[in-house]
């Protein structure tokens, strides 16, 4: 790759080509969980945040009314830091000389005019639609005056709250090389090996420590298994109206495979599965060109999602309030050396595999360079996503609808997206994992309604054929 294209599709910021095309879509920008006093006792008395996305400073906060407002930092008097600001339950207050801004970003108080004054009618501050979805808060930041796209019938948006949980973490590294790991099918049977295989009883909640959906000869194989045992899967994607969905197809037997069905939502999220009944939709979301957060939802298509048991499995790796990992760089991402010796591939532990995926990113350096890189076949969804990228960049550079989630004329083709990862016959596999999937999702307790509309049409379509 060509320098000047890489930089094209690592910028993020204000007026950048890249940042222009992401602001076409919806951003996550803070957990609900972060208002929760119970995880930051200072929000019961102040809930306000300081937060930095697609390397724009903002203000995020709650009023007394529940209202949460988004808006650019620096206040439009003389500039001080609106993060510092007094919420006063109406509005949020700027110390300095005590002009006070509602959730909209309308001035609604200057107290040091004089008595008449209406200059506070005649100020606001820029401020950027919010919503919350699946436990997380979303910003909009498009062009002044233009109005956001709905967001998309994904299954992470559809389950209820009782079957969906969300977390996040801070990475120390651009948004792009954190996502082509997600959507990068071959790493798992390296990066995520493990040398011997835990109980399948203690696997909820952890990824590539559940059971593979069939049997091999009557027995159960934990994940850890087959990506130990068969690292050259068979790669191949289809395009999508969400981006791309990917297959790698490990084959076991003459008579069994593994396939493990995943997809990239363009631009920045990838599905997965983590288990025969969940699924992970997450995103990457740039703070700036040179760090990003990843926010995780997990979908439920069964029980109710343990919220509490999942919370806990991952606060252990953070430190609030800013969900920062306490491996990185300067601990070695908590390397030893023994332990790539005898129990894992990577040596960084085999509870959480973020930290495996987190080492991969950050150590690449702050902006990966791609001058450098050399891809091989198993690298062709890595090609193909950077192909859409560029692509998207160009169309909306040219003033045109950036693609996928972000245009409303194809929501009504985006639903889930599916995923499955499980043994199926050697023969027939595609078959049997669309069946497998559709079984999922009929069972489930809530049904994503996007998804029963295209089934009833379906239906009717085939009895009218009959």
């Amino acid at each position: 790759m060509k320098a000047e294209q890489n930089q094209r599709i690592t910028q993020v910021g204000p007026g950048t080509a890249g940042g222009e095309l992401l602001r076409r879509y919806w951003q996550p920008v803070a957990l609900l969980d972060e208002f929760d006093p119970a995880l930051d006792p200072a929000m019961a008395q102040r809930p306000v945040k300081a937060v930095r996305v697609l390397g724009q400073d903002l203000v995020l906060f709650r009023d007394a009314q529940g209202m949460f407002g988004l808006l650019d930092r620096d206040c439009p008097h003389r500039g001080a830091d609106l993060a510092f600001g007094r919420n006063e339950g109406d509005g949020l207050r700027c110390p300095f000389h005590g002009w006070k801004f509602d959730a909209t970003g309308q001035c609604t108080e200057t107290p040091g005019e004089p008595a008449g004054s209406s200059l506070c009618t005649r100020i606001r501050q820029r401020s950027y639609p919010v919503q919350a979805k699946a436990g997380v808060l979303f910003g909009w930041f498009g062009a002044e005056g233009s109005s956001p796209p709905p967001l998309p019938a994904l299954d992470c948006f559809e389950a209820p709250a009782s079957h969906s949980f969300a977390f996040k973490g801070l990475w120390h590294c651009n948004w792009l090389q954190a996502f082509e790991v997600g959507i990068d099918p071959a790493h798992a049977s390296y990066l995520h090996r493990f040398f011997h295989d835990a109980v399948l009883e203690d696997s909820y909640g952890k990824q590539f420590r559940g059971a593979s959906a069939g049997d091999v000869g009557g027995e159960r194989w934990p994940m850890t298994r087959v990506m130990r045992e068969f690292g050259q899967p068979e790669i191949t994607f289809t395009v999508q109206p969400y981006g791309l969905q990917l297959t790698a197809l490990r084959k076991m037997t003459a008579e069994l495979a593994h396939v493990r069905v995943t997809n990239a939502v363009f631009p920045q999220t990838f599905v997965i599965p983590l288990s025969e009944t969940m699924t992970i939709t997450q995103m990457h979301v740039p703070v700036d060109d040179t760090r990003n957060y990843w926010y995780a939802f997990f979908t439920s298509f069964d029980a109710p999602v343990d919220k509490h048991t999942m919370r806990q499995q991952r606060l252990s790796a953070v430190t609030l309030p800013d969900y920062i990992p306490k491996s990185g760089r300067h601990n070695a991402w908590g390397f030893d050396p023994q332990e790539q010796q005898t129990r894992t591939y990577l040596g960084m532990g085999e509870d959480d595999i973020n930290v495996h995926d987190q080492w991969a990113c950050e150590s690449m350096g702050a902006i990966q360079d791609r001058t450098r890189e050399h891809l091989g076949t198993t690298d062709k969804v890595i090609m193909a996503n950077r192909r859409l990228l560029l692509q998207a960049i160009d169309t909306v550079a040219s003033g045109g609808i950036a693609p996928g989630i972000a245009d409303p004329a194809l929501h009504s083709a985006i639903v889930g997206p599916d995923t499955v990862d499980g043994m199926a016959p050697a023969e027939g596999w595609q078959a049997w994992w669309q069946a497998a999937v559709h079984k999922r999702r009929a069972a489930a307790p809530w049904r994503n309604a996007l998804f029963e509309q295209r089934a009833t049409a379906a239906q009717a379509e085939s009895a009218g054929a009959a």
